[in-house]
Formats: structure tokens, C-alpha cells, sequence
């Protein structure tokens, strides 16, 4: 797609030139993906030099701009990282441009740097257009379909995934119409070494859900804590119909509370 709005790219760019019809551009797949014409500039982050990954005794640092190559290169050692990179089911092409910022920025339900983020108990790093920095919950920066909690000029920086969460053992699931076709349903179960657990629920919502359990869960402790979800917060397109999200969610839900009860 092209932006034929724009007429203007800033490279480097930084959090004090922005302005009204301004978008910060890192790996572009998403904010190229559909016409834009608001958009008049084009705010080149990729270009900033920011390290990929950081790694240190409290958790794991990913840059804003960490490709998704970039990300199974260095932390494909957790299974569940692997797993979400692989639900992109894109070609190579995609792996070396998409970041993982940008993945959360779009707020597509089916975005699985979202699942990981909020499943790992991740933090939003975001950095305002006078240089203050802030941090948000991942759990709680996708609003909706399209939406954040990202304010007019605020860029996000990085994705910080403590030690503790990014090393517990956790089960995956993942429904969709085609083999190849866009999640319908993504979740994802953790449980921690204190025997406290963990479930997450995406791509059938138009945000993300998460329970949390002090002990392993039962089957109808699962069953009520999805029945919390309104029938109004499935999603409802072309990649699944909200009745049939919903029945996906319950089904994977209950094999991932099998799964870590192993």
C-alpha cells in the first residue's frame, strides 16, 4: 500500500520532532498494510541503534524495533517465544522486517507479540514527546481492535519480560479457520514455580484477558473465569464468527489447564 500522504521521512528520529500527522515507522508491515491518509510524515526509528535485546539478572529487555528474526534468534531458547514468532505464519521476508513493536502498536487481536508480552507479565516502556518515559502493563496497553493506551506523539520503546515469568513452564494453543489462516483464537498458560497459574486469552478477543489462579485451576474454575469475557468483546470477521471464538477459547482453555496439571 502505498502512503501517498506522505511526503516527508525524518531518519534518525526522535521523541521531540514530533507533530500532528506524524507516525513513528519501525518495521512499516502494519502501518503499510492499509490506506492512511492522515498520515503527512514518517518518524524513521529504526535507525535509533537501540539494541535488539538486553539481557540482565532481572529479565530481558526487547527493543521497540527488534525484528522478529531478531527476537527467535536470541530467546528462541523458550519454547513459548518460538511459538508466538511461528503464529506470524509468515515467510522470512516478514520475520527480518516486522518488529515486535510494532506488532503491539497495530493491536490486531490476532498479534502474537501481544499473547507473549501480556502471558510473560511484560511491561510497556513508552517515552512521550518531551522525552518522560512511562511504563504500562502489557496486559493493559491494547484497548481494542486498533487501540492502546498510546497517547498523541508517545512512542513505544521496549518490552521489558521479567526472569521469573520468561522461565516458567507454560502451554500453548492456538485455533484458526485454515491451517494457514490468521489466528482465531491464541492462549497461552503459565505456571510459576510457587504453583500460582496463569491463562491468557487473545486473538478471539478484542483485547487481552488474563486469570490468574493461586493454585492450579479446575475445570469449572476455567469455565467460570471465561464466562467473565462479555459476548460483545469476541471478535466477529471474516477469520471466525464470535460464538464460534468463544467455544474455541473454552476448549483451549480447559487443554491448557490439562496440560499444566501434568
Amino acid at each position: 500500500m502505498d502512503l501517498h500522504t506522505v511526503t516527508e521521512v525524518i531518519s534518525p528520529a526522535r521523541p521531540g520532532q514530533w507533530r500532528p500527522g506524524d507516525a513513528w515507522l519501525a518495521g512499516g508491515t502494519a502501518l503499510l498494510g492499509e490506506p492512511r491518509p492522515h498520515i503527512t510524515r514518517l518518524l524513521d526509528l529504526t535507525a535509533a541503534g537501540w539494541p535488539p535485546v538486553t539481557i540482565r539478572d532481572e529479565g530481558v529487555e526487547i527493543a521497540a524495533t527488534c525484528t522478529i528474526a531478531e527476537l527467535a534468534d536470541q530467546l528462541g531458547r523458550y519454547p513459548i517465544v518460538l511459538q508466538c514468532c511461528d503464529a506470524f505464519l509468515a515467510s522470512f521476508k516478514i520475520w527480518n522486517v516486522a518488529t515486535v513493536g510494532g506488532n503491539l502498536c497495530a493491536a490486531l487481536p490476532a498479534g502474537p507479540m501481544i499473547s507473549l508480552s501480556v502471558a510473560l507479565d511484560g511491561t510497556c516502556v513508552l517515552v512521550g514527546p518531551d522525552g518522560g518515559e512511562r511504563r504500562v502493563p502489557a496486559a493493559d496497553f491494547v484497548t481494542g481492535e486498533e487501540t492502546t493506551v498510546l497517547r498523541d506523539g508517545e512512542l513505544l520503546r521496549a518490552i521489558h519480560l521479567p526472569s521469573g515469568p520468561l522461565g516458567a513452564r507454560t502451554a500453548y494453543r492456538r485455533g484458526s479457520l485454515h491451517r494457514h489462516g490468521r489466528s482465531a483464537a491464541l492462549l497461552i498458560g503459565r505456571a510459576d514455580p510457587d504453583g500460582a497459574v496463569s491463562l491468557t486469552v487473545t486473538a478471539s478477543t478484542s483485547r487481552p484477558h488474563v486469570f490468574r489462579f493461586a493454585s492450579p485451576p479446575s475445570a469449572a474454575e476455567i469455565e467460570a473465569a471465561i464466562e467473565t469475557i462479555p459476548a460483545s468483546g469476541y471478535v466477529d470477521d471474516v477469520h471466525g464468527r464470535p460464538a464460534w471464538r468463544r467455544h474455541l477459547t473454552h476448549h483451549h482453555a480447559q487443554q491448557i489447564r490439562a496440560e499444566l496439571a501434568l
